[in-house]
């Protein structure tokens, strides 16, 4: 009984670690932001670690290496890049581990007629569909045309524009026509003229 209770207590823990944000990403191919807030680690060498924030142009700043762009990358390749700047002049074998301690702040608007029009923050890094989008900001109001809800986002520098009619996503059940929604874009939903 007792080596029972002793592996499902170290299967618990060992489930607990792995869960938390902290030992491994929600989502492996998330790319570094401007605003990320990373600890990096070398093996061996405690002189190297390094608390760094994503500057506004996407660069950190490391020991030795200096300053090195990381927007846009993985963390297995912003570990692979160090380690490749790391090896070129000073070491030998280099060890790197990335953690994101913070990441960027992850916001939607939700305008027009709902009950509070606002800025939203996206929960962690988990998606966030049209429809837990207006509900965060109180619902429609009694005005608004549902039928004609807009996502507005930027794609490739262009300005794209969806009409998504929510009301069959809240009354039909459409579940499949609710948008997942990215950060910055901008939920409008126009007033009805009836």
């Amino acid at each position: 009984m007792r080596p029972f209770l002793i592996t499902l207590a170290a299967s618990l823990l060992i489930g607990c670690i792995f869960a938390s944000p902290a030992y491994c990403e929600e989502k492996p191919d998330y790319r570094l932001h401007p605003s990320d807030v990373l600890t990096i680690t070398v093996h061996g060498q405690p002189d190297l670690t390094t608390k760094t924030r994503v500057t506004l142009d996407g660069c950190i700043t490391f020991p030795l290496i200096g300053k090195l762009s990381v927007d846009g990358l993985t963390v297995p390749e912003t570990e692979s890049r160090i380690k490749e700047l790391l090896e070129k002049e000073y070491l030998v074998n280099a060890n790197v581990m990335v953690f994101i301690e913070e990441y960027h702040p992850r916001q939607v608007s939700v305008m027009g007629e709902v009950k509070n029009p606002g800025k939203y923050d996206m929960p962690g890094e988990k998606d966030l569909t049209l429809v837990q989008a207006i509900a965060m900001s109180g619902g429609f109001t009694k005005h608004a045309d549902i039928t004609k809800t807009r996502v507005m986002r930027m794609e490739d520098g262009k300005k794209k524009t969806m009409v998504i009619n929510a009301k069959d996503i809240t009354e039909k059940g459409k579940q499949d026509e609710d948008v997942v929604l990215k950060p910055d874009d901008i939920v409008f939903v126009p007033e009805s003229f009836f």
